[in-house]
């Protein structure tokens, strides 16, 4: 282990995560909200594929496209969190140079991916309000499969570039990443190399992913919001409009916390440490804990079952 701080590797076997840089001593507090957050996470998105998979009326576009988003929240809070709480309780900092790399690719891939079953989530909003009677022959369950693949292929293929352009490079300075998680840009600042093409490719992928996604959701309500305002009645534009807001609390919940990791790691460099680790750990938790919340509150179906389903437990 004193190894690791030296400089005379060309590539290290492993790396070493600090955990929440200058808050080492508070490790174990830190780790209480963290394990709660992904036990909420597991419980909640579990508990989403269960009801849709055991009630037949859930079978639906919308629903299958939120067991997608409870898949892709389960996947990324389980690359981080088990090897986070592992440097949290026993100080286990390595991490074997081709897992941080498959970290890597894991969070980067279904963070995409995520970003793109909100959009499939929209189009599905736009077509069940702007035309709602062909709704059932637009999305067919073969479309739906379809926007599915496409998504994994689409995030799959982006991401590739990330582990592969980090590999090749050579690594001679140190092998310690003040993080809690192997991330793109904190593995390939380590190298002696130029970055710079890890770095244009970061910002394509930034712009052809989540920009690409904005531009689309953003289409798609505009063109939701011109049908509901056309609309007879203030009733029945009320109505349709809740009908979005458990997406639209979805994406926030993911858009707003990436916007502020995004802008926080590039412009608060006079921030501590500390707090930039901290929150861009948070913000991964963030969507797999709210997302089962939102659903579970605020879509009736959901709800209902889950209320039977308690009440033929007491029974």
């Amino acid at each position: 282990m004193s190894d690791s701080k030296t400089t005379n590797f060309t590539n290290p076997s492993t790396f070493i995560l600090l955990g929440i840089p200058g808050l080492e001593a508070a490790h174990i507090w830190i780790s209480i909200p963290f394990c709660a957050m992904y036990a909420i996470a597991l419980l909640g998105n579990f508990t989403i594929l269960f009801i849709i998979k055991t009630e037949p009326s859930l079978h639906e576009p919308m629903f299958f496209f939120l067991c997608m988003l409870a898949i892709t929240d389960l996947v990324t809070s389980t690359a981080t969190l088990p090897k986070m709480l592992s440097i949290f309780w026993f100080n286990s900092r390595e991490i074997s140079f081709s897992a941080c790399l498959t970290q890597l690719y894991f969070i980067h891939c279904f963070s995409g991916m995520e970003s793109g079953i909100l959009v499939a989530m929209a189009l599905d909003r736009y077509v069940a309000i702007c035309h709602p009677l062909r709704h059932s022959t637009i999305l067919t369950n073969s479309v739906v499969v379809k926007i599915g693949l496409a998504l994994v292929l689409r995030s799959g293929i982006l991401t590739l570039p990330y582990p592969l352009l980090a590999r090749r490079c050579p690594y001679c300075r140190t092998n310690i990443i003040p993080h809690s998680f192997c991330r793109h840009i904190g593995v390939i600042n380590l190298a002696c190399a130029d970055i710079r093409i890890s770095s244009y490719y970061g910002l394509f992928h930034l712009l052809s992913v989540l920009g690409i996604d904005v531009f689309f959701i953003a289409v798609s309500y505009t063109l939701i919001l011109r049908a509901i305002f056309r609309l007879p009645t203030k009733d029945a534009r009320l109505k349709t409009f809740r009908t979005c807001i458990s997406h639209l609390c979805a994406i926030l919940a993911l858009y707003i916390p990436d916007f502020f990791s995004s802008f926080t790691q590039r412009f608060g460099q006079n921030l501590p440490v500390h707090f930039l680790v901290l929150f861009a750990s948070v913000y991964l938790l963030v969507p797999p804990v709210l997302h089962p919340i939102i659903y579970g509150v605020r879509t009736k179906q959901i709800r209902d079952r889950l209320l039977r389903l308690f009440k033929h437990k007491e029974t």
